[in-house]
């Protein structure tokens, strides 16, 4: 059994410590939070999906915060490090602070660790995704998972690697921000990204010789991103060996546009299936959308910001620690754990 801490739990962490529950060969032994607020309340209620797992405080500072709050708390981060007894912790604290305690307390008390998209590359020893490089995380200290769209983005591309892919153009529709988050914008505006757009430079921290090229916007929705993606092969294609492609391709889905018109609508089917927070961890590739003339493919697709990135996260525990040497069937006893489709 692999011991697992999640430190930070927020829209990432809540959902990364709830999969390490349903996991046969790991045990969440502690989460790990900043401040007493809303969301850690009630996941560790009794009827939270957390009921029952030990609290830790960051610091000092906040372990007199979950005091005062009249929560039970075990001690501070360190005091959970200076057991022993953590074989990883995913740090999934507001980006930019995972440097900090990386070198205040992982590496002290020599600690693997997965941190998330919101950090800069150079935080970790490598980039990680199960399909396209599980076996480079084998007996690595720190491991860093990209951004939802990111890896939205590595899921497709790395589908019609086999193809032989010149240069990517993508075109990312943001959401502007997550469903619980009422302080952040736009409400009535379009907000446009820095041009080139981080994506492309994070998809290369995987996929490294990838020609990509990514532009975005930001739009007043909470429910999902899109991504408009324009590839050049190096060689024709047909269609069918596009959408074979995509099928074959694990935690990505085919949709049809005339069936899924929208965003909600997409978002409504997992809520159907009574998936948690209706969390949708495969990527939506839109099948009508898929256009192939000569060597040029297009495709629309669905990234759910919340979810897609946890079958990874829980991947890259196994591989940190060498517990599972074989990808695929670390991959399926994720998505059976967490009910993904393929």
């Amino acid at each position: 059994m692999i011991n697992v801490a999640v430190h930070g739990i927020g829209t990432i962490g809540k959902r990364i410590a709830h999969a390490i529950k349903l996991q046969k060969d790991m045990r969440l032994r502690a989460i790990v939070g900043y401040s007493p607020d809303s969301t850690i309340k009630t996941v560790l209620e009794p009827q939270g999906p957390l009921y029952g797992t030990d609290l830790y405080a960051t610091n000092e500072e906040s372990l007199k915060k979950f005091k005062e709050a009249k929560m039970i708390v075990n001690g501070t981060l360190e005091d959970l490090l200076k057991k022993g007894e953590i074989d990883v912790i995913i740090d999934a604290t507001p980006e930019g602070l995972g440097k900090e305690y990386r070198d205040k307390y992982y590496s002290k008390y020599n600690v693997k660790a997965i941190f998330q998209g919101g950090e800069d590359a150079d935080v970790a020893e490598m980039t990680f995704n199960a399909v396209v490089n599980y076996e480079k995380a084998f007996g690595k200290k720190f491991v860093r998972v990209p951004s939802c769209n990111t890896t939205g983005l590595i899921r497709t591309l790395s589908a019609i690697e086999k193809f032989g892919i010149a240069y990517v153009f993508v075109a990312v529709v943001r959401r502007a921000a997550d469903p619980h988050e009422h302080k952040k914008g736009p409400i009535n505006a379009i907000e446009f990204e820095e041009v080139p757009s981080h994506h492309g430079e994070d998809v290369r921290t995987v996929m490294s010789n990838l020609n990509i090229f990514t532009m975005a916007v930001k739009v007043p929705t909470t429910l999902a991103h899109t991504h408009i993606v324009e590839t050049t092969l190096m060689k024709r294609v047909s269609k069918e060996e596009i959408i074979k492609a995509f099928e074959d391709q694990t935690r990505v889905i085919l949709l049809d546009m005339k069936e899924y018109p929208a965003t909600s609508k997409i978002i409504e089917k997992f809520r159907d299936y009574c998936r948690p927070r209706n969390d949708m961890y495969e990527i939506v590739v839109l099948r009508d959308s898929i256009s192939v003339e000569g060597n040029k493919v297009r495709w629309m697709q669905v990234v759910h910001q919340e979810a897609d990135v946890i079958p990874e996260n829980i991947d890259a525990i196994r591989a940190i620690t060498g517990i599972e040497k074989d990808k695929w069937r670390s991959i399926k006893m994720t998505n059976e754990s967490l009910g993904i489709l393929k």
